[in-house]
């Protein structure tokens, strides 16, 4: 944290002679900049998952997991 501190202080030295408009330029950038690290960030997560596409409702999907399913234990002697 303290170097976090130290590199945002480091910066605003640098920035807080600026004039208005040029702030207010940087900090539209820096908003965009967050804008889109949130939206690749999400794209990302769901992306991790994949997707399932299928033109069958919920309950079709359900029978035919079902209806496959296949008992084929063996049971062995001692």
């Amino acid at each position: 944290m303290k170097t976090e501190t130290q590199i945002i202080n480091a910066y605003w030295e640098l920035l807080e002679t600026l004039t208005l408009k040029l702030k207010l330029k940087l900090i539209e950038k820096l908003s965009q900049s967050v804008d889109k690290d949130v939206h690749m960030k999400n794209d990302r997560f769901e992306k991790s998952f994949g997707a399932w596409i299928d033109s069958r409702d919920s309950d079709e999907i359900i029978a035919e997991i079902r209806n496959s399913r296949t008992l084929n234990r063996q049971i062995e002697s001692f």
